[in-house]
This record gives structure tokens, sequence and C-alpha cells, in this order.
């Protein structure tokens, strides 16, 4: 399987994901500047975390007009996976490729520390490894961290599903103690926590490389082979 690890200006975990893909992962991954117009050639788009364009304006708000997100965009209607960690997460919100919106942290401080998620929903392509309910640890850190939207959108990430993980200690506000979402096809998630970089023990908790191996598992049964 080979992902595509897009690198925005100001992008900063992009160097963790990678890591995460080839050294613990052992699939192909490739650094794709923001220019790129064509992703054709990968099956799996990560967009790691950072302050793309500085967070100015709003965080993501700069980096949805890159000239990649449209080819971002047609992965997603074409059906590949598409992971979006932290500020990926808030450039597919202000893309319109997630619903909602993230606001500051309720503390108005920035967060950074490991915190305990819940997976709410394991039968989607990021989380067959995991069981229903499974408490993992996953690292935040992040400023702008709560996940808002309106009543009538929470209903329909409930009704659908489509709430995949949540935090058992809110730590930021999030409605509803969201830290995950999908959309409502299941192949575009995007994440506060940062998966990548709990890959391993040496950095606190490998249960981060469950979700690339789910996504390595689905993407593998659905590409297999007949003769």
């Amino acid at each position: 399987m080979r992902f595509a690890c897009i690198v925005f200006p100001g992008s900063n975990c992009d160097v963790d994901m990678y890591h995460a893909i080839r050294d613990e992962l052992g699939e192909e991954v490739e650094y794709v500047w923001h220019t790129e117009t064509d992703l054709d050639r990968f099956d799996g788009i990560l967009l790691p975390g950072g302050f793309s364009y500085g967070d100015y304006l709003r965080c993501g708000a700069i980096a949805r007009f890159s000239n990649v997100m449209e080819a971002v965009k047609e992965a997603a209607q074409a059906g590949k996976p598409i992971l979006g960690v932290c500020n990926g997460f808030q450039v597919l919100l202000e893309a319109g490729l997630l619903p909602g919106a993230m606001r500051r942290n309720q503390n108005l401080k920035f967060i950074c520390r490991p915190v305990t998620l819940v997976v709410e929903n394991n039968e989607t392509m990021f989380t067959t490894g995991y069981d229903q309910k499974q408490e993992i640890t996953i690292p935040v850190a992040h400023g702008e961290g709560n996940y808002y939207c309106d009543a009538e959108t929470l209903k329909c990430l409930e009704e659908n599903s489509q709430i995949v993980f949540k935090y058992k200690n809110n730590p930021n506000g999030s409605i509803s103690d969201i830290a995950g979402i999908t959309n409502e096809q299941g192949n575009v998630l995007g994440m506060m926590p940062h998966p990548e970089r709990a890959v391993d023990p040496l950095l606190g908790s490998k249960d981060g490389l469950l979700l690339f191996k789910s996504i390595l598992r689905n993407w593998r049964e659905s590409h297999v082979l007949t003769t």
C-alpha cells in the first residue's frame, strides 16, 4: 500500500507520520508538497498535524485552498482512506470533507499529554483492529481542539455511527466528548489525538499502530487478486 503524506508550509508532524508508515507499518510513503495536483498514484492520503500557514485566520482555513486539496477531495470521492490528524483534521473541516468546526480549547491553553480514548465504532476501515469500547492511550497536542457542531449535525453523527473516538476525560471541551469522526461514507477520518505518536512502546504507547494496521488490512482485503 502506498501513502501520500501531505506537507503544507508549517506542517511539523509529517516526519512522525512518515516514520509510523515506513518504519512501523512497513509500507510505502512519500512526502507530497501542497502544490501537487495529482494523487492518483497513492492508495491512502495522510494529512499530518502542525500549523499550516501559521494557523492564520483559523486553523486550516488557508490550507484548504491549496492545490492538493482538490486532489484530496477526488481521492475521498473515490473511496480511498483519508486520515487527518490534529491540524489535518482542522483542514478537513475547513474543506468541507467533514462536518463541524474547531474552537479554542475550553481552558484557552495548549494541551500536550497522553489521553485515554474510547473506541465508539470499531467497524470502520480505520478501527477494525480495536474492540468496541476499547480504551486506548494516544497523545494530544493542540490549542484549538474543541470540536463543535450544531444539534442537528450531532444527531446525524450519532445516528450514522460517525463518531469513532471519544475522550474518556474530555481535555478541551469538545461537544459530546468527540475526539474523532468520519464522513458518512466512512473513508475520511479526522481526529485530534496523534496515533502516529503512539506506534511503539518507547513512545509510551503503541495503541495508535492498530489504526494504521486497520487501514492496511482493509486495503488488502479489498484488493485481493483472484485467478
